[in-house]
């Protein structure tokens, strides 16, 4: 890839920056000063540049515009300016949200990562903010982080969507993917992606709802038993899998979520989940308890894997020999 751009403008190591590919012929890419052009002749596509991120995105495979993002509209995220008293207020609040495994996961998944290479390269889909207990992942040097999303936000190095990854084949060691599957139109297609951006050894982190109400409006489509969540990912050997969050949790949402269903208001939907959380908070703590029982599979809030790449597919007739619930 020939740059025409002076490098440090990009939030993008040069070494990131030569694996950065076209979404839509995966050919390479040259960085202008405002934009980013593809090399290919019969493809020629140019993708803007803004504040230094690189906005690759095929709107053929995508439902997000290039429009929308470099005038900020319409985003997954809503980047208007936030009343600190309200979001004080909002910290103050408990939650009744408790991820009991992703620390733990994080710790697992970076030890499997430095077996492999000493420093290896992790992309990050959904990464404008931290993930639950990413940050000493993050906190490595030894580690370069590619955090990529569909929104702006305060960690974004490059904007994409996860249909159409813009990098070149074999460029990760790893890849995480934490609480995005649910908001994409073709997690099946995502999970592709993954595949072919990986080393042929690398690994695969996710964490996938099960049993949550909807929580991104129009940008939320899909959920996923254990077993379900297993052959999403059934081109990769599993490392380790099971709950992230359990039925406590997932008693605590629907609770609140019923509330909200008494009205429409925003003022009384707001009065009523403050009522909800304050009073239903408490449940989430029961999944210290049932985190790891079988029963308590069946009826998880989410549930996460670590794999890695694999040319062996794992057959359904094989997947349902997983089972590990108590049905």
């Amino acid at each position: 890839m020939q740059s025409q751009i002076n490098q440090s403008k990009l939030k993008l190591s040069p070494i990131v920056q030569s694996m950065l590919r076209c979404p839509i012929c995966n050919s390479e890419l040259e960085l202008r000063s405002g934009d980013s052009h593809c090399i290919n002749p019969q493809c020629q596509a140019l993708f803007p540049i803004k504040n230094g991120i690189p906005i690759l995105i095929d709107e053929n495979a995508s439902i997000f515009s290039i429009d929308d993002l470099v005038k900020e509209r319409n985003l997954f995220f809503d980047l208007s300016p936030k009343n600190k008293f309200v979001e004080t207020l909002k910290k103050l609040v408990p939650s009744i949200s408790l991820n009991i495994k992703a620390k733990s996961n994080y710790e697992h998944f970076h030890k499997q990562l430095h077996m492999r290479c000493i420093h290896p390269k992790v992309l990050v889909i959904g990464g404008s903010i931290l993930g639950k207990g990413i940050e000493k992942l993050v906190a490595n040097q030894d580690i370069e982080i590619v955090e990529t999303d569909v929104s702006f936000g305060s960690r974004t190095t490059l904007i994409c969507d996860a249909h159409s990854i813009p990098f070149a084949d074999h460029s990760f060691d790893g890849v995480i993917i934490q609480a995005v599957l649910e908001h994409v139109v073709d997690p099946w297609r995502c999970v592709e992606e993954i595949y072919r951006v990986l080393k042929d050894d690398g690994l695969v982190y996710a964490e996938t709802p099960f049993m949550q109400q909807v929580h991104g409006g129009c940008y939320d489509f899909t959920r996923f038993t254990h077993l379900g969540h297993r052959r999403l990912f059934r081109k990769f050997e599993e490392i380790e899998s099971g709950s992230t969050a359990g039925p406590g949790m997932a008693l605590a949402w629907s609770y609140y979520y019923l509330l909200l269903s008494f009205t429409t208001s925003k003022f009384l939907r707001k009065l009523m989940g403050l009522f909800a959380i304050m009073t239903a908070f408490p449940l989430k703590y029961l999944d210290y308890f049932l985190i790891h029982r079988p029963t308590a599979l069946d009826a998880a809030s989410g549930y996460y894997f670590i794999g890695k790449k694999s040319q062996k597919i794992l057959s359904d007739k094989e997947l349902i020999k997983l089972y590990q619930g108590a049905c």
